[in-house]
C-alpha cells in the first residue's frame, strides 16, 4: 500500500510537495539552459504489457534530454527480449544511458553488450562518467559491487573538482524499505564511494517509487516501477520521506546550476511527490 508520506500535502529534501495535479508534459525546452536540463530516470520495465508501454508513453511525451534506465529488461536479458524493449521505448533507447540489472547481468555478452553497442554506436563501458545541466553523471555496477577497479574509478570520479552536484545510479539500492531490504549490504561499496560527494544515488530493483531522506548529505532515490508489478514497502521505515508501491511511473529530473527538482510521476501523469536538492558547485 502507498505509504503515509504520499499523503503529506509537502515532503522535503530541500523543499517538496506531494499529490495530485500533472506535470506539464512537454513545457521543457532541453535547449534552454536557464529551464534546465530533463532527465527521467526509470528501470524495472520494458516488456510488452500496456503498464509497461504506458509508462514509456509517459517518458516519451515529455521528450526529455536523456533517460537513464536503471537495469532489468525482462525476464533474463535475451537478445529478443531486448528488441521487445526497444520496441516499447522506440527512439527514446538512442537517449538511454543504462546501467547492468541482475535479471539481464547473466546474458550480458548476448543481450545487454551487443544492444547498447548496435544502439548507441559503440561499447558501452558497465561504468561511465556522462554530464548534463551542471551536473556529473556516473553510472556504476552493482552486479559487481565488490570490483576493486570499479570502486577506485567511483571514489575518484566523485572526488574529481570536489563539489556534490553529481547524481550516482546503479541498478541494486543501498537503502530501500521494500522487498530487497535484506540485500541492502551487497551495494554498501558502491554507497561509500560516493556518500557526501554525490548529491543523488538513484536505483531500481524494487518494484515501487521510494525516497529517503538524506544520508551524509546524499538522497537515495528508488523508481523501480516501470511496470514489472508491484512489491510492497514497509511503510513505518522512518528512513522513508515518501513511497508508493501501488503505482506505476518514474521519476522526473530537473538538472540545474547547483539544485535540482525530482518528481515522481504516475503512468497517468499524476504528480506523486515533489522534492528538491541543492548541491554544491
Amino acid at each position: 500500500m502507498r505509504s503515509a508520506f504520499a499523503t503529506l500535502a509537502c515532503v522535503a529534501v530541500v523543499a517538496g510537495c506531494g499529490g495530485g495535479d500533472r506535470p506539464g508534459l512537454g513545457e521543457h525546452d532541453p535547449s534552454a539552459p536557464d529551464r534546465g536540463v530533463v532527465v527521467w530516470a526509470v528501470g524495472d520495465g520494458g516488456a510488452d504489457d500496456d503498464d509497461d508501454r504506458q509508462v514509456a508513453r509517459l517518458i516519451a511525451r515529455d521528450d526529455p534530454a536523456h533517460v537513464i534506465y536503471l537495469g532489468d529488461v525482462y525476464d533474463t536479458g535475451t537478445p529478443e527480449e531486448f528488441r521487445t524493449f526497444a520496441d516499447v521505448y522506440g527512439p527514446l533507447v538512442e537517449r538511454m544511458w543504462p546501467t547492468p540489472g541482475n535479471h539481464e547481468w547473466a546474458n550480458h555478452a548476448t543481450g545487454y553488450d551487443p544492444f547498447w553497442r548496435e544502439t548507441l554506436g559503440r561499447p558501452l563501458p558497465h561504468r561511465y562518467e556522462r554530464r548534463a545541466g551542471g551536473w556529473t553523471l556516473l553510472s556504476a555496477n552493482s552486479e559487481t559491487a565488490d570490483d576493486p577497479r570499479q570502486l577506485r574509478w567511483l571514489a575518484d570520479r566523485a572526488a574529481n573538482g570536489g563539489g556534490t552536484c553529481r547524481i550516482a545510479f546503479w541498478h541494486g539500492p543501498r537503502f530501500t524499505a521494500g522487498k530487497h531490504r535484506n540485500e541492502e549490504i551487497d551495494a554498501d561499496p558502491l554507497w561509500d564511494a560516493v556518500a557526501g560527494r554525490a548529491a543523488i544515488v538513484l536505483s531500481g530493483h524494487d518494484h515501487n517509487l521510494q525516497r529517503f531522506h538524506p544520508v551524509d548529505g546524499t538522497t537515495q532515490y528508488i523508481a523501480g516501477a516501470g511496470g514489472r508489478g508491484h512489491y510492497d514497502v514497509r511503510e513505518e521505515d522512518p528512513r522513508l520521506a515518501f513511497s508508493d508501491d501501488t503505482t506505476d511511473g518514474a521519476l522526473r529530473i530537473t538538472l540545474m546550476r547547483r539544485s535540482a527538482e525530482l518528481r515522481f510521476v504516475a503512468a497517468d501523469g499524476t504528480i506523486l511527490d515533489r522534492s528538491t536538492v541543492a548541491c554544491r558547485g
